[in-house]
């Protein structure tokens, strides 16, 4: 995301259309790097159950098994509903030529615009700027310090003035210098309360419901899922799995560094100042191999910040599925993409038309966006 965040505040300079508030949110969120589930529907539905296919064509193993079950229902049954069930049918097929064995059946989400909103700003981003208001009583001198003035005046331009130090302040202010356990608490209570700007409902009511139902039925097909994304590993972990599924364990994200230290004898973990791990852009790779040690036959991102991750995918041998969530309906959610100061999709869409990877039009190939 650092990498991204650089790119977004050179294509600023060049388009002179983004204002000063949102470009203190791409901003921001540069700097915060560093620092329940429904049914499947047709009970017990797996893909490999479909052994009667009646061809190995696309059409023919997809149709068949859209004729069998109502799996991934908030999906229209267009081009991408039946390629994604074409390829778990084919990877799950015991004896077919594309077959995978469960163990090495790895699927990676970018989360940001991929698996839930980002717009209009990074939900990390709004964490830290409330974290600035709650902490504010304790630090006087805030109201008259920037950036922290303008975050408590809600003057973005002169945040957006505040050079990348004082921003850094924000972070060291926001995410650091407490133990891992109690940052764990108060994301765990701020997204709990936390409202979206815009619609007023919980960030974790703004989730996709077709992904979340995709991320079901991959595991019901005996997959493991995880999210990659550029934000704080400890950001996501907390509330990752009562809303995705997805364990703490198989959270993949950008991290600062931490100390053991003991406190009264009681062994703890303090969050300090520095960076230890970037995972945006060709980092993303870096981190699945670090962090997951196995490539993905699976990948789904938004933007370009997800590219070398969807390339990495796709660049190993056998069935592949790549997929890119193309946020092309304005009514429902966001229409965006290749100007966007946050969730910028333009060299990787250009890849996926190259590549012939899968793009998911929200506005065509989704009957529903969020849970109702």
């Amino acid at each position: 995301m650092v990498v991204a965040f650089l790119q977004l505040r050179a294509a600023s300079k060049l388009s002179g259309r983004i204002n000063a508030s949102t470009m203190m949110l791409s901003r921001l969120l540069g700097f915060l790097v560093l620092a329940s589930a429904i049914g499947l529907g047709s009970a017990g539905y797996r893909a490999d159950s479909v052994a009667a296919a009646q061809s190995d064509s696309p059409t023919g193993a997809a149709a068949d098994v859209l004729s069998r079950t109502n799996a991934l229902p908030s999906w229209n049954d267009g081009p991408a509903k039946k390629e994604l069930l074409y390829f778990l049918w084919r990877v799950t097929r015991e004896g077919g030529p594309d077959f995978v064995p469960a163990d090495a059946r790895i699927a990676v989400f970018d989360n940001d615009g991929t698996l839930w909103s980002e717009q209009p700003m990074y939900v990390q981003a709004a964490f830290a700027i409330d974290r600035v208001k709650t902490l504010a009583s304790q630090h006087p001198d805030w109201k008259n310090r920037q950036p922290f003035k303008g975050v408590l005046e809600d003057d973005m331009k002169a945040v957006a003035a505040s050079g990348d130090r004082e921003l850094l302040e924000v972070i060291t202010a926001t995410h650091a210098g407490i133990t891992a356990q109690e940052f764990e608490h108060i994301v765990t209570d701020w997204i709990a309360t936390a409202r979206h700007p815009k619609t007023g409902r919980p960030y974790t009511d703004m989730v996709y419901q077709p992904m979340v139902e995709l991320l079901q039925y991959l595991r019901a097909n005996s997959f493991k899922t995880f999210i990659v994304t550029g934000g704080g590993v400890d950001f996501v972990r907390p509330w990752a799995e009562n809303t995705y599924g997805i364990p703490p364990e198989q959270v993949v994200g950008s991290s600062g560094k931490t100390k053991f230290e003991l406190r009264s004898g009681r062994p703890v973990l303090m969050r300090l100042p520095e960076v230890e791990f970037v995972d945006d852009k060709e980092s993303k790779p870096t981190g699945i191999h670090r962090f997951i040690g196995r490539r993905p036959i699976l990948a789904f991102g938004n933007s370009d910040g997800d590219l070398e991750m969807l390339q990495w995918t796709a660049g190993g041998t056998g069935a592949r599925f790549i997929g890119l969530v193309h946020h092309t309906d304005p009514v429902r959610e966001v229409a965006y993409d290749r100007r966007s100061p946050i969730g910028r999709l333009d060299t990787a869409l250009d890849q996926a038309t190259a590549r012939g990877w899968t793009v998911v039009s929200m506005k065509d190939d989704w009957r529903t966006v969020f849970p109702r």
